[in-house]
């Protein structure tokens, strides 16, 4: 049997504005690009793809499954910009056959700097989910599948009973994705691991008229699901949901693609359609996936270069996570809630100098022309972020009065 398993990561982030050394401004977040840009999205791919699945769903009778992590800072700008999106994803909820996975509330990097915060962060986001949607996450999916053993660890004390991980080649080997993994020393929580290559296929070669495979039809990819059979149980197929309609526009095909796409794949009687929490019930784990060192889902080094591959990104990091006892001893909701917005993991993405492979990826909405004007612009709103910090304190030790500019140690 091949289940295949649907996961969108669902994620926009609050973008910063201009902000200069001259400026002493609390707005740092341009509401007006946020706006547009979270409407653009909503109505080129999240309206039109939760209609589309909802119809699937329907049409299918149950058989049709798919899953979602939809981080807070984006739950945020739907309920103030885009209502209605919400109302769609309430009523895939309501079908029983959507799962909302959990992680960070601000698709933060806050799992390598600050362990009280992570978990923080992803206890915000269970009790949002539980709010929204009425399902309290089984599944964890670390921001942009950043992974190692120690996840694992963490959320299972946490309570939850799997986590999703890049099916990196060099830790997998020989071995297939299309099982399920346990961490190592560990019993009570399973791996899932994404099958890049049928991922990327849709997600970035979809529309790639140089390809090979070109056109990617629904027969053709479900036939590819079929083949796994014998070789796997699972098909996990994890991506952006920007894929719909944003990063594949609806004219190269791709909501047509999905559309017969579940009919295709339960032609044959052996397939079928699970979410990530169905996948961990219904097959056990068939080895153990080691992962000392920390992965991603990024970029073709599918490790932290995308985020930590600088100077200016370690440091911007760096001071970022060193003022968390300051902002948290302020008790201020406001200075606390734009910590945490510093935090979402774009902002440090755009600092990134790899412009070669990834290049096209990293542009995507990046409102800077540099990602040294990145660095600057975001480093000006945190030294004011760090002046409201001491005007809310009254006092600060010297140390921290000091802004270092020196390389993470």
């Amino acid at each position: 049997m091949a289940s295949v398993c649907f996961y969108f990561q669902v994620h926009q982030p609050y973008r910063l504005g201009r902000y200069s050394v001259f400026d002493s401004h609390r707005n740092y977040f341009d509401e007006y690009k946020n706006a547009q840009i979270c409407r653009k999205v909503a109505n080129k791919c999240y309206l039109p793809a939760n209609r589309l699945i909802l119809k699937l769903i329907e049409r299918f009778k149950g058989k049709f499954k798919v899953s979602y992590s939809v981080t807070g800072v984006l739950l945020d700008q739907l309920e103030a910009y885009a209502p209605e999106v919400l109302s769609t994803f309430h009523a895939l909820a309501q079908t029983g056959c959507v799962e909302f996975l959990s992680e960070t509330y601000y698709h933060s990097l806050s799992f390598l700097y600050s362990r009280g915060e992570f978990t923080e962060q992803v206890q915000m986001h269970q009790r949002r989910i539980e709010e929204l949607f009425g399902q309290k996450p089984k599944v964890f999916r670390n921001t942009e599948l950043i992974y190692s053993n120690d996840v694992s660890y963490a959320v299972k004390e946490m309570g939850f009973e799997g986590t999703i991980c890049e099916g990196a080649d060099h830790l997998l080997g020989y071995r297939s994705p299309n099982y399920v993994y346990r961490p190592p020393g560990v019993d009570g929580i399973k791996l899932l691991l994404k099958n890049y290559r049928l991922s990327d296929d849709i997600a970035f070669r979809f529309s790639n008229r140089d390809w090979a495979e070109w056109p990617l039809t629904a027969p053709k990819f479900a036939q590819w699901v079929s083949d796994v059979n014998g070789n796997g149980y699972t098909v996990n197929l994890f991506m952006d949901y920007e894929t719909l309609g944003e990063h594949q526009w609806e004219d190269t095909g791709i909501f047509n693609f999905l559309e017969h796409l579940p009919e295709e794949v339960l032609r044959h009687p052996d397939n079928d359609f699970k979410t990530p929490s169905e996948v961990i019930d219904s097959y056990e784990a068939v080895g153990e996936m080691d992962v000392p060192h920390m992965i991603s889902w990024a970029d073709t080094e599918r490790d932290l270069s995308a985020w930590l591959g600088n100077a200016m990104q370690s440091n911007a990091l760096y001071e970022l996570y060193r003022l968390e006892q300051q902002v948290k001893s302020t008790g201020d909701s406001q200075i606390i809630s734009d910590w945490r917005k510093l935090q979402t993991s774009d902002h440090f993405y755009y600092m990134c100098t790899k412009w070669f492979a990834d290049g096209d990826v990293h542009k995507y909405f990046n409102p800077y022309d540099s990602p040294y004007d990145s660095y600057i612009n975001f480093m000006n709103v945190l030294d004011n972020l760090r002046l409201r910090c001491k005007a809310a304190n009254k006092t600060v030790s010297p140390r921290m009065d000091k802004v270092s500019y020196s390389n993470h140690p």
